[in-house]
């Protein structure tokens, strides 16, 4: 299958849960810059799979940028200033993901989301997102705010129970997920992602995830 960049849903705001909200095609307008940084980080900081502390693999490669950065290994998860690879702080947060963020969460009544954290997750066909909460960081005021490029993606979003019942949602190039408030602690995750193209970024999808981890500053 491959995916017209212009064939993208009309923008509009879709309630998710109480505090949570999908806004559809919010970054598509700069979906290719956003591309194009998602690169440049990677380039100071490259992809990896990190292994969780039960000593499995990720299948979603991932890396950072900002003025903190998520880690996992068998001693825990945990935020860090260093990458552990390049044994160098992670990459300054480019100035367009600090704005979308921002603009985005305002957008979902998160005004003054000033996130020091970011993730980028890619994707290739079969990688997935197992359900968890991001439950990290530690200013949990502040709401997450996930960006989708690429190829599109089955979202899981459940409570704050793991077991409890979960909604599929679809999301295609351009889409952002905002939630916090009651469901900060929602859990979320991907489902297997199916084989397609995309024409910035060909079999991949890419998830920038952005988050108050605030590590230092109350530790």
């Amino acid at each position: 299958m491959t995916l017209d960049l212009f064939a993208a849903m009309e923008r509009r705001d879709e309630p998710l849960a109480d505090g949570a909200w999908v806004l559809r095609g919010f970054a598509l307008d700069i979906g290719q810059a956003l591309v194009e940084d998602i690169h440049a980080v990677a380039e100071q900081a490259p992809f990896r799979h990190l292994v969780t502390p039960g000593g499995f693999t990720m299948s979603v490669a991932m890396t950072n940028c900002g003025q903190f950065g998520w880690c996992s290994d068998r001693r825990g998860y945990r935020y860090d200033q260093i990458d552990p690879i390049t044994g160098k702080p992670w990459p300054a947060m480019p100035p367009r993901f600090a704005r979308l963020a921002a603009e985005a969460a305002a957008h979902a009544g998160y005004a003054g989301f000033d996130p020091d954290a970011c993730l980028v997750n890619r994707y290739i066909p079969g990688s997935r997102l197992t359900l968890h909460q991001d439950r990290d960081e530690r200013d949990g005021t502040q709401p997450i705010v996930s960006v989708s490029l690429g190829v599109p993606a089955t979202f899981q979003f459940g409570g704050n129970e793991r077991a409890g019942p979960k909604q599929r949602v679809p999301l295609v190039h351009g889409d952002v997920v905002v939630w916090g408030g009651p469901s900060r602690l929602a859990y979320h995750g991907v489902l297997p992602l199916k084989e397609a193209s995309h024409p910035l970024t060909g079999e991949y999808r890419f998830n920038i995830t952005f988050r108050a981890a605030r590590w230092k500053a109350e530790g």
